[in-house]
């Protein structure tokens, strides 16, 4: 059988495309929204209005785009799956491939601010002994991953096509891996599958392929993590609704959101708003080309329904099952960068028990998009665990 070939993939939006959607968004709808200032009932309508004005008036796709372009991006077929992917070659000695992968509502994009770093440390102030070639996928069936016209691909099946890629594709006998949101559990099925040659696994959330989310132990907690209950009781009610329609009934919405721009917008906005550590004001995190950026990115691609499913797929008859017989179930070197306002908090010790736990750090600050948000902090922890398991 062939080997399969990585072919080169520019991003562009045809101008017909980007017409079409100034339309629309001229054509804006408003909801009533009255008795909201604090955004109880969910996005506040003028913070909305004031984002969509932005992107008719102010907003410069193209100029983002060039920006993505500045980067080299692949596509490949696995299993009938398009996949899309960023590659940047490390500078140095021996740098270790890590494939990055990011959850919903993320995009590859927003590992923008840790590629270069990563890849090419001594240009970021860093030791080149620490470089990594770094590679980005797109989950299957968002963004540039499309379309995906098959089901059964959710994370357990993404990390076989992961574990491809990097080997049969881009030819590394050995790798690493790293991730947040869906793509912690992506990071630890990889962890699961590749105890002979994967190097280890760092996660910015906390990925347990064997935990019962929804009844953690917390009287396990240790006294620097005694507020970890509350803390997730807090984000409880900001990760309910996206859950549950995702999980149950993912194409009924995925019919609103892809006639909809400023209904797709108001869906993941807010969630990029209730999730980051912003203490109610999403500027603090992510300006409003970013969170356009975002948007337009899931809008061009026609992915939102595709990125929906992933959950409905995740949960579903294609969920994770062991295909080893390894305790912990991830029993590669394992590293956990806590963000202390993130929607998953889990107690080292209950950790301990699904992976093997080798650096355990619970970060300053930083929410659930920790990549985006903290790069800096990121990128160091990451350094530093590889630096363990490279003998430095």
């Amino acid at each position: 059988m062939a080997k399969p070939r990585p072919e080169p993939f520019r991003v562009h939006v045809p101008g017909a495309d980007l017409a079409d959607l100034r339309e629309r968004l001229m054509r804006w709808r408003r909801a009533a929204d009255f008795g909201n200032d604090d955004w109880r009932y969910g996005l506040n309508g003028d913070f909305l209005a004031r984002l969509v004005e932005h992107w008719l008036d102010r907003y410069d796709w193209r100029a983002h785009e060039l920006r993505m372009n500045e980067l080299d991006h692949f596509r490949v077929r696995l299993d009938d799956v398009p996949i899309h992917f960023v590659l940047r070659r490390g500078r140095g000695p021996a740098p270790i491939p890590l494939v990055l992968t990011h959850g919903w509502p993320w995009t590859f994009w927003d590992f923008r601010h840790v590629i270069g770093p990563l890849a090419d440390p001594e240009a970021h102030g860093g030791d080149p002994e620490d470089a990594f070639d770094v590679v980005v996928p797109s989950l299957p069936g968002f963004v540039f991953s499309s379309p995906l016209e098959r089901t059964g691909v959710g994370f357990a099946r993404t990390a076989a096509l992961w574990d491809r890629l990097m080997r049969e594709v881009l030819g590394y006998t050995r790798y690493a891996a790293q991730g947040g949101d869906w793509g912690a559990l992506v990071t630890a099925a990889i962890g699961h599958l590749g105890a002979d040659h994967v190097i280890g696994v760092h996660e910015s959330m906390g990925g347990f392929l064997d935990l019962d989310y929804a009844a953690i132990p917390w009287e396990e907690c240790s006294p620097e993590e005694r507020d970890w209950p509350e803390r997730v009781a807090r984000k409880t009610s900001a990760i309910t609704s996206h859950m549950a329609v995702h999980t149950h009934d993912p194409q009924t919405l995925a019919f609103a959101l892809e006639d909809s721009p400023v209904g797709l917008a108001a869906w993941i906005v807010e969630r990029r708003r209730a999730w980051s550590d912003c203490d109610g004001d999403v500027e603090r995190r992510f300006s409003l080309d970013d969170l356009i950026t975002t948007v337009s990115l899931y809008w061009h691609t026609r992915t939102i329904g595709t990125s929906l499913r992933f959950y409905w797929e995740s949960m579903g008859p294609a969920r994770w099952q062991p295909v080893r017989d390894v305790s912990p179930a991830v029993p590669v070197p394992s590293a956990f960068a806590i963000l202390p306002e993130d929607n998953v908090l889990v107690p080292r010790r209950v950790a301990e028990r699904h992976a093997n736990v080798q650096q355990w750090t619970i970060l300053p600050r930083g929410g659930h998009f920790g990549p985006a948000e903290e790069p800096e902090l990121i990128v160091e922890d990451v350094r530093r665990f590889f630096r363990t398991l490279r003998g430095r």
